[in-house]
C-alpha cells in the first residue's frame, strides 16, 4: 500500500525562532476502518480503496530531541524491523533532506500500539515525526506539503498528517473530513500479526464492491470544518446516521479473507460478536465494537477471555497530534 507519488514543492520558510524548543513530544494516534471496501485494482498494481476511517485518542507517542549534528538517530528501534524500514527513521530522514542541514535529531517511539494489527500505527508514527520536525527545525512546510511527503511514505501517512476522521479514496490519498459520532470504542487483539501485503495479494480477496459516492455520507452525516481551520471537530454536529452498525451495506473486504486464514481473529469476531457489531479493521489483525459509554466498553474489556488483549478508546474527530501542535504542547 505505499504511495509512489513523489513531492513536488519548494520550501516556504516562517521567520526564524532565535529561541526554538529543542524536544518536542507528540502522540501518534490509532485510526480504527470503520468500511473498507476495495472498488478496483489500477494498472500499476495498487488497489483502489474506499474507507471510512476514525480516528482514536490512544495510540504511540514521538519524543523529538533536537541535535547539533546534522543527522537522524533513532534511540530504541523495533524489534524485527530495520532501520531502513521504519517509517520514523525513513519520514526523518526524508525531511533532513529538504532542510539546510543546520540541526538532526534523536528519536524515541514510545511504541503501544501493536505491529500488524490494523490500527496504522507506523504510519501515524511517521506522520507524528513529519509534523514534529516541521516545528522543531522551523521549516514551515504546510500541511499539503507535509501530506504529499507522507504519501511517498505510505498510503496512510497523510490521513494522519491532515489529522480528521473522514473518507479516503483513490489508494487511501484523496481524502474529505467528515464529522463522526464519537463513540468509545473497545479494540481487541488477538495473538497475531498480519501483513498487509499477504492480505492485498491474497487470490480470494474481494476487488469488485461497488463505489459508495461521497454524496451519501453528507446526506446522512456532517461535513468537517476546512483542514486548516481553527475550530476542533469533536463534537459539534455530528450525526448518528454514520453510525457503522446501522449500515447494512457497509463492510471490510478484508475480513473474510483473514477469518478463513487466521482462526484467532475469526474466534475473536466470534466472541465480541456477542457483545455488540464486531468488525476487522484495516487488513487487521485488530477488531472492534462501538459503545455508548465508557463504562459499557470497559464492561465487556472485563470480561476478555486470557488468550485476547485489549484497550478502550474515544472516537476523535481531530486527531490529539494536530490539537497538541495548534496549542503550542511541548
Amino acid at each position: 500500500k505505499t504511495g509512489t507519488k513523489q513531492p513536488k514543492f519548494t520550501m516556504q520558510r516562517t521567520p526564524i525562532d532565535l529561541n526554538p524548543a529543542t524536544t518536542l513530544s507528540l502522540p501518534a494516534p490509532a485510526k480504527l476502518n470503520l468500511l473498507l471496501h476495495i472498488t478496483g485494482r489500477m494498472d500499476n498494481g495498487y488497489h483502489r480503496l474506499q474507507t471510512l476511517f476514525q480516528l482514536l485518542d490512544f495510540g504511540d507517542r514521538i519524543t523529538l530531541s533536537r541535535n547539533n549534528e546534522g543527522i537522524v538517530r533513532l534511540l530504541n528501534p523495533l524489534d524485527g524491523v530495520t532501520i531502513e524500514e521504519n517509517l520514523v527513521y525513513r519520514a526523518a530522514q526524508a525531511l533532513l533532506a529538504l532542510s539546510d542541514g543546520r540541526w538532526g535529531v534523536d528519536i524515541h517511539l514510545e511504541k503501544n500500539l501493536p505491529l500488524g494489527s490494523g490500527l496504522g500505527g507506523g504510519s501515524s508514527d511517521a506522520a507524528s515525526t513529519l509534523l514534529g520536525l516541521n516545528r522543531l527545525w522551523q521549516l514551515g512546510l504546510s500541511l499539503d506539503q507535509l501530506a504529499d511527503l507522507g504519501l511517498s511514505l505510505g498510503a496512510d501517512v497523510p490521513v494522519f498528517v491532515r489529522g480528521r476522521s473522514g473518507f479516503a479514496e483513490g489508494v487511501g490519498e484523496q481524502l474529505q473530513p467528515i464529522q463522526l459520532p464519537q463513540y468509545w470504542f473497545l479494540v481487541v487483539k488477538p495473538a497475531v500479526s498480519i501483513s498487509t501485503a499477504t492480505i492485498f495479494s491474497h487470490p480470494q480477496l474481494t476487488r469488485d464492491t461497488r463505489p459508495i459516492r461521497i454524496a451519501a455520507f453528507f446526506d446522512a452525516g456532517q461535513p468537517a470544518a476546512d483542514a486548516d481551520a481553527d475550530a476542533d471537530p469533536r463534537g459539534e454536529q455530528q450525526n448518528e446516521q454514520l453510525d457503522y452498525r446501522r449500515q447494512s451495506d457497509w463492510k471490510n473486504d478484508c475480513e473474510a479473507v483473514v477469518r478463513a486464514d487466521y482462526a484467532a481473529v475469526d474466534q475473536a469476531l466470534e466472541w465480541l460478536g456477542q457483545h455488540g457489531f464486531a468488525r476487522l479493521t484495516g487488513t487487521g489483525s485488530c477488531i472492534f465494537a462501538a459503545y455508548d459509554s465508557a463504562r459499557e466498553a470497559e464492561a465487556v474489556r472485563q470480561q476478555l477471555p486470557v488468550t485476547l488483549s485489549g484497550f478502550v478508546a474515544r472516537g476523535d474527530n481531530l486527531s490529539s497530534a494536530r490539537r497538541a501542535l495548534e496549542i503550542g504542547s511541548t
